[in-house]
């Protein structure tokens, strides 16, 4: 059950404004709804030298421990992942990814629990770290339906998200006007739920992240503190 608690917490080349990458900070608490239980993140995006980024992913709860980094860079406009490692320790089974994206070769290779990774790369593929930022910012741009290609294990996977609206969210922060989006699945195939809300006045940060499990167990996470391009994120 940690175990889960901590994939909710982590659920943060498609065309970017070098422009609108703008570094951020952000702290996160997450509720297990069913048990006494509560967890925390906190997930940033640093420009660092020659041009990358840097975007980075921790959690906590109990004794488990997740965490999750991913190099970036901009060409042409077009967010280009570089290399990508997650590592989950603590209760329950450990697990660890390591994917170099090499775009000369066109290919991403590497390691997930063990077993070699081999596929092919193209403009458009992108990590599970990185798909986060470019549904961000697609959001930003005011897109409705979003499809990315991400690297899932051995294959790439589609992931899909549609926009629902508005909605207020009340944050450590104060209330925060936000876009409502959920993940799009197949009910037949997939049960879970999943729903993030981006902060429309604070470059659309990820402000909320409400799950729903296929065995029905709820986790909701919301935004702690955080800053935009150094200014503290308040509310009303």
């Amino acid at each position: 059950m940690r175990r889960a608690l901590l994939l909710a917490l982590a659920v943060l080349a498609l065309p970017l404004q070098a422009a609108d990458l703008k570094p951020f900070t952000a702290s996160y608490t997450a509720d297990w709804k069913q048990l006494p239980m509560s967890g925390t993140a906190e997930r940033s995006l640093e420009k660092k030298a020659n041009g990358l980024w840097g975007l980075n992913f921790k959690a906590s709860m109990m004794i488990a421990s997740l965490t999750e980094q991913s190099t970036l860079r901009l060409d042409n406009d077009t967010l280009l992942p570089q290399t990508y490692h997650f590592e989950r320790g603590g209760l329950g089974k450990a697990k660890k990814i390591d994917l170099d994206f090499d775009w000369t070769s066109k290919k991403v290779t590497g390691s997930d629990r063990g077993n070699p990774v081999n596929l092919p790369l193209n403009r458009g593929v992108l990590d599970k770290s990185s798909y986060q930022l470019a549904l961000q910012h697609d959001v930003a741009a005011g897109k409705k339906s979003m499809t990315y290609q991400v690297v899932d294990g051995d294959e790439i996977d589609t992931y899909d998200f549609r926009v629902l609206g508005t909605e207020k969210v009340a944050t450590k922060a104060g209330h925060v006007d936000a876009v409502k989006v959920e993940r799009v699945r197949d009910p037949s195939q997939n049960k879970r739920i999943t729903e993030l809300w981006f902060a429309k006045d604070w470059d659309y940060l990820l402000v909320q992240l409400r799950q729903v499990e296929t065995d029905g167990k709820e986790y909701v996470i919301v935004l702690q503190d955080g800053t935009v391009d150094g200014k503290a994120v308040k509310g009303n």
